[in-house]
């Protein structure tokens, strides 16, 4: 029973999310959400008045049949007159409350895109790299699209409320106890409709993450990207029998819910069925007896029913309102969440010009959930205008270190310093401005080539003499000039006219970001590993040229590269276990020196 009482409830609380909502379509497009407001409301009065010209009509009718004297006609050809315009403008009003619906609908979404998209930039990577955060991300993202409905279906309630009112009042004009039999005949529904929304929402949000591992098997079981291994390993039955089973799972889930939602509608519509025919039947005695005209019997009758349908509408309708308002939910709730610097220090602004450098002073950190310390008490500097090399093996945290010098993650004790002040006492964002950084997994826009240089200072993507150079610095350009459309080809597979490049070619357009930028302080993070030796060798000659008086940072297992760096920082089990110049680390014949002879002799 309490969960029946909760299920009926939730339905009701979701309601609160609408105002909101509508306040937001309303901002997409405040004149056409008005003229979409009143043409509802003169819709609304259609109804009604085609059921009475209809009575009038026939009324009029029989009185002639009946008379034994000649009738003039003029008066029934108005009635037939009026009955068509209001069937023609019935039809008009339908057509452009559907065309205002849908302009509004589109640009609700796109402004509602538009805040999800500014709302994920200043989530914190540790949150977007949390399964059960991304699942919430992922319906938030759902209900930026198809919100139509929810507008068109809650402003049609509002229209059909005053078509209810009207019918309502007329049967109430002839015979009140209609409206008992009416009531009777869509109470169930209204029962039956609000139990199994809340049902449907939360099987949706209960099954999250198989939708998304639905979603994700699509991906690989169907892609230009992996069909080289699915085919070199024979993946397809592997693939397909793991969709087959969790799609399964998920059909049975709705079947479930859709068999016993269809059983108890169609019981509870026999209760309503019976009572909208005693009503019927009532009308008809009053007819037999001469209590009402075969005018007002085409009336009552049509109105009885149309009022009928009209709740059942409703109340359907109604539950799909609360549904989808559910949703709604995690669209706002997301929206509304707060990311702000709990950390008590007072915000500074960022200097214009660093004059020390960089400091981590004892630096600890775990990932969420994690159990051994990524790094314990990690501690040295960066200089300003140092070339800063790090190396260690696959898991030594050269990546993390990176994260959190970029306040993608936080410390879990000890500090990061910037000429001598902790780096948390600068608003991120401000600060993130500091560092130009390519990684070794940059993202491969589907876009143009030149806005896949320009992302690394999307400021200056008019200025096509400095994408230009940077290009030419980053051998960029001998990818460009192989293009078709030069800086305005589309790359990648996606879209029909894209342009699907090598990895050593994307690698140099994702290069050119670098040389875009003109942070002081600039970070490659693998930047060269699809390249050849020739051309890693040249683009790290240019970049040593280009950096100079500049702050750098470079991650390469390439120690031909790691070499002309001024410094070499040697990590191990998350500690500092060297740190020098090339000479002097080959000198301590430690663990650099054993690495660099180790790749030396593969060249041998």
């Amino acid at each position: 029973m309490t969960n029946k009482k909760s299920s009926y409830l939730q339905n009701f609380v979701a309601l609160k999310y609408l105002p909101r909502f509508f306040k937001a379509v309303y901002r997409s497009s405040p004149k056409m959400f008005v003229v979409n407001v009143l043409l509802r409301l003169i819709k609304s009065i259609f109804p009604i008045v085609l059921l009475w010209v209809g009575k009038e009509i026939i009324d009029e009718v029989i009185r002639i049949v009946n008379s034994t004297e000649a009738q003039e006609l003029n008066r029934l050809y108005i009635l037939i007159a009026i009955e068509f315009g209001v069937a023609i403008f019935s039809d008009v009003f339908n057509r452009l409350i559907g065309v205002t619906d849908t302009l509004i609908g589109s640009l609700y979404s796109n402004d509602s895109s538009v805040e999800l998209i500014q709302k994920t930039a200043r989530v914190d990577l540790q949150y977007l790299e949390d399964s059960e955060f991304y699942d919430k991300l992922e319906r938030a993202r759902r209900q930026t699209v198809g919100r139509v409905n929810l507008m068109s279906n809650s402003l049609a309630q509002a229209q059909d409320l005053i078509t209810i009112i009207s019918l309502i009042s007329a049967l109430i004009y002839f015979y009140p106890i209609l409206i008992l039999l009416l009531i009777v005949s869509i109470i169930p529904t209204l029962l039956n409709e609000l139990k199994f929304s809340s049902s449907n929402y939360k099987l949706t949000s209960r099954m999250a993450p198989e939708r998304r591992q639905l979603d994700y098997m699509r991906v690989i079981g169907a892609s230009d990207v992996t069909a080289k291994e699915v085919k070199l390993f024979g993946l397809a039955d592997f693939i397909s029998k793991t969709f087959a089973d969790t799609a399964d799972k998920y059909y049975q889930s709705v079947k479930k819910l859709t068999v016993k939602r269809s059983v108890w509608g169609a019981l509870f519509n026999i209760i309503g069925v019976i009572a909208y025919y005693i009503a019927f039947v009532f009308i008809i005695l009053k007819a037999v007896v001469s209590l009402v005209t075969i005018g007002e019997l085409t009336f009552l009758a049509g109105s009885f029913n149309r009022l009928r349908n009209q709740l059942q509408v409703m109340f359907t309708r109604f539950s799909n309102i609360t549904e989808n308002a559910m949703y709604l939910h995690d669209y706002f709730d997301f929206i509304d969440m707060e990311f702000v610097d709990e950390s008590g220090f007072e915000q500074l602004p960022v200097p214009t010009n660093i004059v020390e450098g960089i400091e981590f002073q004892d630096v600890t950190f775990s990932y969420p959930n994690g159990h051994i310390p990524v790094f314990n008490g990690l501690s040295f500097t960066l200089r300003k205008g140092e070339k800063l090399a790090l190396v260690g093996e696959n898991g030594s945290g050269k990546t993390t270190l990176i994260k959190l010098l970029l306040r993608l993650y936080e410390p879990t004790s000890g500090r990061i310093l910037l000429d001598g002040v902790d780096i948390r006492h600068y608003e991120k964002d401000k600060y993130q401005k500091l560092f130009g950084a390519i990684f070794q997994d940059f993202v491969k826009y589907y876009l143009t080539t030149r806005i896949n240089i320009a992302v690394g200072n999307i400021d200056k993507i008019d200025q096509d003499d400095k994408i230009t150079k940077a290009a030419e610095l980053s051998l960029a350009d001998e990818v460009v000039k192989d293009l078709l459309n030069g800086y305005d080809q589309e790359l990648g597979r996606r879209f029909k006219k894209g342009a699907e490049l090598s990895g050593g070619q994307w690698q140099k357009i994702a290069l050119a970001r670098a040389y875009m930028s003109e942070a002081p302080i600039i970070i490659l993070d693998e930047p060269t590993s699809a390249l050849d030796a020739r051309a890693e060798y040249e683009v790290f000659q240019r970049f040593i040229g280009l950096t100079k008086g500049r702050t750098s940072i470079i991650i390469s297992h390439r120690f031909s590269t790691v070499r002309m760096a001024d410094r070499i920082l040697v990590l191990n089990n998350g500690e500092v276990l060297e740190l020098g110049t090339h000479e002097e680390l080959m000198e301590q014949g430690n663990l650099y020196s054993e690495l660099f002879d180790l790749q030396a002799e593969g060249y041998q």
